[in-house]
């Protein structure tokens, strides 16, 4: 091979480099903002339930969906911050799992009427 040959080659090869490198890259993958309202230790059940549906769905976390976790920690005040910081990272669809306060239990009345025939 000619050295002018070689150089053009050479030349050619550094030049597409950079375009092969970027085509390479994995694309972005969508993803989910997840809004816990307590701890990620208390609604492990319902984070593992979440991720056991994506999967059901065909969405392998890390694979085929991103899910960015944030955890309000109990303080409702937090639920706007979060939601401005998953604005932020253009996330794709925020999902919240907030439960419902416990509502005072009502005992059935019993009654002591007696009814006779």
């Amino acid at each position: 091979m000619r050295r002018r040959e070689f150089i053009t080659l050479l030349g050619g090869a550094s030049a597409a480099w950079p375009l092969g490198a970027r085509a390479q890259q994995p694309a972005k993958l969508p993803t989910i903002g997840f809004l816990g309202a307590a701890t990620p230790s208390a609604d492990t059940l319902w984070t593992a339930a979440f991720a056991h549906r994506l999967r059901e769905l065909g969405w392998i976390e890390g694979r085929t969906v991103a899910v960015e976790y944030r955890w309000a920690e109990g303080r409702s005040e937090r639920f706007a911050e979060i939601a401005a910081e998953f604005v932020r990272l253009k996330v794709g669809v925020i999902v919240s799992m907030r439960r419902r306060r416990s509502l005072p239990q009502r005992r059935p009345h019993q009654s002591s009427r007696s009814y006779s025939h």
